[in-house]
């Protein structure tokens, strides 16, 4: 079983950004020596830094190790509109670009403190993977090498969960007590193999049923996971294998996104490897803990 989520680690820091449309505020922290290799974790939907807290501390002895939520996620609250209106499809911000500009900002920001010059290690998992791609490709954000965890990158996306909520936003919106508290914990069991614990289930879920910003959130980041788009970027993969080592780790039982795609996007990105984790799900990080701290201790160790 997965250790029990850490609750120790705060993202004492805010990084402040605009765009053209949203002013942000992104909660973040690092931990071990700034000396070290910089270490970057990016999460995914509908998740926080919190799924990679244990990794964060284990691997902070021998790097220095970031961590921070993306905006609408955990700590970091969502942009805040510079101007309206705002067409729905910028609020959504289909494609992620809004997502992905900050991240490359936070990046950049990170990198002036790095004294070696060669970028930090990525590691990205669910919609991250997408982020961390557009920030290279797009932001000119040069990683060391790019770790891809069951990520969201190659088309089809989604479940019919999305689909259904995008076709019904009012309705699931309207939800509330434990109606919509059953739809976060059903969603959430969903996507791992084995059995969530209970302390794990409550931190993951917490976020969104506390208050009704956090129940509109869920449903928002379900209705924009439903329009993910990769377009601008994917006739552009086969760049990433030839900047940088890339390496893709898939759970073999990911009901989400089939282990079949680790396949494909090896190839579309030119990817070293791909290592299938037997017996995990989506949400590998709980699913085999161990087998993913092995994993990514050699992958980080070879490059």
């Amino acid at each position: 079983m997965a250790p029990p989520p850490s609750s120790d680690i705060v993202l004492d820091h805010t990084f402040q950004h605009s765009t053209t449309f949203f002013d942000y505020h992104i909660r973040w922290t690092s931990l071990g020596n700034a000396a070290l290799p910089p270490l970057i974790f990016v999460h995914g939907t509908p998740w926080s830094s919190r799924v990679w807290h244990s990794y964060a501390k284990s691997l902070s002895r021998y790097f220095r190790v970031y961590l921070f939520d993306n905006p609408g996620f955990g700590d970091s609250p969502l942009g805040e509109p510079r101007a309206e209106p705002i067409s729905k499809e910028v609020a959504l911000d289909a494609d992620l670009a809004q997502q992905s500009e900050v991240f490359a900002a936070l990046y950049k920001f990170w990198e002036q403190e790095w004294q070696e010059g060669k970028g930090a290690h990525v590691v990205a998992h669910d919609h991250g993977g997408l982020m961390s791609l557009r920030a290279h490709l797009l932001h000119d954000c040069r990683y060391r090498s790019l770790c891809l965890i069951d990520v969201v990158a190659i088309g089809p996306f989604g479940q019919p969960l999305f689909k259904l909520v995008a076709e019904n936003e009012a309705v699931f919106t309207a939800l509330t007590g434990p109606v919509f508290e059953g739809v976060v914990e059903s969603y959430i069991r969903d996507a791992a193999y084995k059995e969530l614990g209970r302390e794990t289930m409550d931190a993951l879920k917490k976020p969104w049923i506390l208050s009704e910003e956090g129940r509109k959130g869920f449903v928002r980041q379900m209705v924009q996971a439903n329009s993910r788009s990769n377009e601008e970027v994917e006739d552009r993969y086969h760049e990433v294998g030839k900047s940088m080592p890339v390496g893709i780790i898939w759970g073999q039982e990911d009901g989400w996104l089939p282990v079949e795609t680790a396949q494909r996007l090896k190839e579309k990105l030119n990817a070293e490897e791909v290592v299938v984790i037997e017996g995990a799900g989506h949400l590998v990080m709980y699913d085999q803990a161990g087998m993913l701290g092995i994993e990514l201790g050699c992958w980080l160790s070879r490059n």
